[in-house]
């Protein structure tokens, strides 16, 4: 193959890490000569980076590799790659399913992909990996952003949690060095990245295996000390380990945005305890208002799986009612999907779509309402705004979020991508706000509220830290 003719196009399918994973791929591709192609069909390597969360994320990768058949029969020198979490999960069954597949590896072995593409020109490669076989951070990125950056601070899960897949396709828990993280974000920030987002499995245990004790407040309290680092997010935390140290971290550290995203997954006792979650809807409800005591103004949103196997009305009502008294800014929503290597898959009372649907209706209806509601309290204010690009629906207009992680539209002004704007907030939807320009950028990012948060006791900030 010509030098000219290395191309390369990244399908992601998933959360926010495979999107990490992706821009490592990219990187890969690019330091061995591959340059990005607008779409597959121009591509000599086409890469589909899978989830396997839900069952949808089969279906679609299958199809899709139908749909690249065809163009493969045309164009036998294009390279199939599937990598990613579906790849782990079900190892050599994709080759027997789309035999014209070239290069399996999973997510453990990201830095394998260029051998494999040479080794697939004698015959298809296929790779997967039981251990991480070199922390995705090490590898070259290519980012989709120039003021954005996912920053991996730890891989694996060490939860069980009996509706997830995760722990069994991206392994055990392992955390990244502190200074290894810091480092990374220095550099982002001398590139022009002004905010990043953490990522793990589960942020609030990070550094457990490293130094016996969760190191997560510690990081974002390194992380304030970077200069030129405008704004901070993390993804995903688990409540078992959502302890009072990382609160009190939140609400002092200036980079640190005003938002937290706190999954529950259901709000009755009895649906938790077949989750395995490790914490009561009390104990998570405490949390909460701890939150809120430290960070009065905060955003808070949530994940909640709906029609877990055995799930009755009288349960479900209990989510309900957990989200009128939590009163979430924003919830992901999902109804349960049975994935192999669950225990959940194994349990009796798997429920009628019909009954999913219209539990999952319902509490769609209240979240909206929810939503509204608290997004029209800022209705009046002035918010910090970070641009990321023309309105999908009007290009006169721009969007990008607060650092509440609201989306706001507003007038153009011509502001690239990353710049921050003061906008005046005029009107509240569900779903976004919209708003006015004011002149000039805010000069203090973080006004709000701060309050002493005394730590928990021992007890009660390890509080469900065993399964």
């Amino acid at each position: 193959m010509r030098e000219a003719e290395k191309t390369y196009f990244i399908t992601t399918y998933g959360c926010q890490m495979n999107e990490h994973d992706s821009e490592r791929l990219a990187g890969l591709l690019e330091a061995e000569g591959y340059a990005r192609a607008s779409k597959p069909a121009d591509a000599s390597v086409v890469l589909f980076n899978t989830c396997c969360i839900r069952e949808n994320a089969d279906n679609k990768l299958y199809g899709n590799l139908g749909h690249m058949k065809a163009i493969k029969d045309v164009r036998p020198d294009m390279k199939l790659v599937v990598g990613g979490c579906l790849a782990q999960k079900d190892k050599s069954a994709i080759q027997k399913r789309a035999p014209w597949v070239d290069v399996v590896l999973g997510t453990h072995n990201l830095a394998s992909l260029p051998r494999l593409l040479e080794e697939s020109k004698v015959s298809p490669a296929f790779e997967i990996l039981e251990q991480t076989e070199v922390f995705p951070s090490a590898l070259p990125s290519r980012r989709n952003s120039p003021w954005h950056a996912w920053v991996s601070i730890s891989i694996g899960c060490n939860n069980s949690c009996t509706f997830c897949i995760v722990p069994a396709v991206r392994g055990r828990e392992v955390s990244r060095r502190l200074g290894d993280i810091v480092s990374e974000v220095e550099q982002l920030v001398d590139d022009g990245v002004v905010e990043v987002t953490l990522l793990g499995q589960n942020v609030n245990s990070y550094g457990r295996d490293l130094d016996g004790t969760p190191m997560f407040a510690k990081l974002l309290r390194a992380l304030d000390r970077v200069d030129g680092l405008e704004r901070v997010r993390f993804t995903s935390p688990h409540p078992k380990d959502f302890r009072s140290d990382t609160i009190a971290a939140m609400a002092d550290c200036e980079v640190v945005c005003e938002h937290i995203h706190l999954p529950v997954q259901a709000g009755s006792d009895m649906v938790l305890k077949r989750m395995k979650r490790a914490y009561t809807r009390g104990k998570y409800l405490e949390k909460v208002a701890l939150v809120r005591k430290a960070i009065p103004d905060v955003s808070i949103s949530t994940d909640i799986i709906v029609g877990f196997p055995g799930e009755t009305e009288s349960e479900f009502a209990e989510t309900l009612t957990l989200m009128e008294e939590a009163r979430y800014d924003s919830a992901y929503t999902f109804q349960y999907s049975s994935r192999p290597m669950t225990e959940a898959a194994e349990m009796d009372g798997h429920l009628p779509k019909k009954v999913v649907q219209e539990r999952f209706e319902r509490l769609i209806r209240l979240q909206d309402d929810i939503s509204l509601e608290r997004n029209l309290r800022h209705v009046g204010t002035t918010q910090e705004v970070i641009v990321e690009g023309a309105s999908k629906r009007d290009s006169t207009r721009l969007s990008g979020r607060t650092r509440h992680n609201k989306l706001v539209h507003f007038p153009s002004d011509g502001a690239g991508d990353g710049s921050f704007r003061t906008v005046l907030i005029t009107s509240a939807h569900s779903h976004y706000l919209e708003g006015e320009l004011v002149d000039g950028r805010s000069e203090s990012p973080r006004v709000r509220q701060r309050v002493s948060l005394p730590l928990l006791s021992a007890a009660a900030a390890h509080d469900g830290a065993r399964c």
